[in-house]
């Protein structure tokens, strides 16, 4: 550890920011759990699949709702659905398909007649609830959901008077099913958008007889893509209005669900009380010749395609999916070997590891898991790992360390603007080699869809990298921290 005269001390500003970072952090707690306010929650159990029940406290003779995620979703993913349905009057059950959240069946990519028999589990546990009223059953579900969903309202089809689709799928759509359809897309995924115009084509048209069970509506969701959808007021109001339509209004409510606004600047103050009380916490003195300048630049800009092409050569030997059980998770875990091991050996020497960077490292994995993750568990993401997942934790981890100790060393001392080039160069050189890897690799897909949100880890970690300026350091603590994302996102796979 060092003091460098250059560096910030504690004063009365960082102090008063440090203040308003924490009371924002007890506000954004407060408010999230004060969108509970009026509404009981039941957490279930049948054969295996996790199961969330939510309704108005005070309900009875309620319509029922099951909600679908999609790939690498949860139940909690949906929870903004299951709150605004939930103070409009609706019992909402929702659930983990195989191999999600805290579901620790394994999941298949040809699992359709397990999806299937978790809907006909979701529908039976519902019905048992004594606040449903008896056959008042719709479904809604998002991408992988969507196409589930449609075939259960399709194959039995006077079983539910309503179907939902976000974000669709195929599904074997007639002018007469599924039941009232409602068919919902985001503005910046065109696939889908696309997708469900072919569906509403097939589906007959736009129509409004309800009562026929024949009503057919297409609602493209402005200014989302397809995991913000989830989070969209517009998606949640068209999907309350379409089921009081179909069910009649059970009653008025206003509510809007901006949980996930709150768990922003839950985060956001956590990223800002880091970083006012940084010079309470220990920097490590640069070395100059951990770097091989220009090397090191050298390394990130060759490392990512020569990952994708050697994890290519892999996949004809073996399925990189199975050495972790993690679908597309462990193959990312193993991309990232590669690209920080090629990255680490060509451009850097790192310092040798002290205890203090092992109990630091610890301490900013505490930190990262709590910010990141603490309030995520009732938003957004399933961050309690079950035991199935988290046996897979220190190998999935273990993968990000090479990258990580690479970033580390680069950035080692360095102020605002070196740290900003270092997050812009490696948010573009390895989302960059994530894109060749997807195309080489198809069945990898899925990460087309949530590589936008790379930057913002990085972003994340290269704050904690500042406040606690130690390389190996940040490399145990946000290698734990990603290994743990990953592992909460990720399906598991037998």
């Amino acid at each position: 550890m060092y003091q460098s005269a250059n560096r910030p001390t504690m004063n009365a500003p960082r102090i008063l920011l440090a203040l308003a970072a924490f009371l924002l952090i007890l506000l954004a707690w407060w408010f999230v759990f004060a969108a509970q306010e009026g509404l009981t929650t039941r957490h279930l159990i049948q054969d295996g699949v996790p199961m969330q029940f939510l309704f108005p406290s005070d309900g009875d003779d309620l319509p029922g709702v099951i909600v679908a995620h999609g790939f690498g979703g949860s139940r909690q993913l949906m929870l903004g659905y299951g709150h605004v349905l939930a103070h409009a009057g609706f019992g909402v059950l929702l659930l983990d398909f195989p191999g999600h959240g805290a579901n620790a069946t394994p999941f298949s990519r040809n699992s359709g007649d397990n999806l299937q028999q978790v809907i006909a589990t979701a529908r039976a546990v519902l019905l048992r609830q004594p606040e449903i009223a008896p056959g008042d059953v719709a479904l809604l579900g998002h991408s992988l959901g969507s196409g589930a969903v449609m075939e259960a309202a399709i194959v039995n089809d006077m079983d539910y008077d309503a179907t939902i689709a976000i974000s669709p799928t195929d599904a074997p759509v007639t002018a007469v099913s599924p039941r009232n359809l409602l068919l919902l897309a985001g503005q910046f995924e065109p696939r889908f958008v696309a997708n469900a115009q072919t569906l509403l084509a097939k589906a007959g048209g736009e129509n409004s007889d309800f009562a026929a069970g024949t009503a057919r509506l297409f609602v493209q969701v402005p200014h989302v893509e397809h995991i913000t959808i989830l989070f969209s007021p517009v998606s949640h109001a068209a999907s309350r209005q379409w089921l009081e339509r179909v069910f009649g209004v059970q009653r008025e409510s206003s509510y809007q669900d901006v949980r996930i606004v709150w768990y922003l600047v839950h985060l956001g103050a956590w990223l800002v009380l880091l970083t006012a009380v940084s010079p309470l916490l220990p920097h490590d003195e640069p070395r100059s010749r951990s770097r091989r300048t220009p090397l090191h630049w050298l390394g990130l800009l060759i490392a990512p395609p020569l990952a994708s092409g050697i994890l290519r050569l892999l996949e004809q030997f073996i399925r990189t999916d199975n050495l972790a059980n993690i679908l597309v998770g462990s193959t990312l875990g193993i991309w990232f070997f590669i690209f920080g091991a090629i990255w680490l050996l060509v451009g850097f020497r790192p310092p040798r590891l002290t205890f203090s960077g092992a109990f630091w490292g610890i301490m900013l994995f505490g930190l990262l898991w709590f910010a990141f993750g603490a309030l995520a568990q009732f938003v957004w993401l399933p961050w309690l790992l079950i035991p199935a997942r988290l046996l897979r934790w220190p190998a999935l981890a273990a993968t990000a360390f090479p990258w990580l100790l690479a970033a580390a060393t680069a950035q080692a001392g360095g102020g605002f603007w070196r740290r900003l080039g270092w997050w812009l160069w490696q948010s573009l050189f390895i989302g960059g080699g994530l894109f060749l890897l997807i195309n080489l690799i198809p069945s990898l897909g899925i990460l087309i869809l949530i590589l936008p949100l790379f930057p913002v880890v990085f972003a994340i970690l290269a704050i904690a990298n500042a406040a606690i300026d130690k390389p190996w350091a940040y490399a145990i603590g946000g290698s734990l921290f990603f290994g743990w994302m990953l592992l909460a996102y990720f399906p598991l796979t037998g």
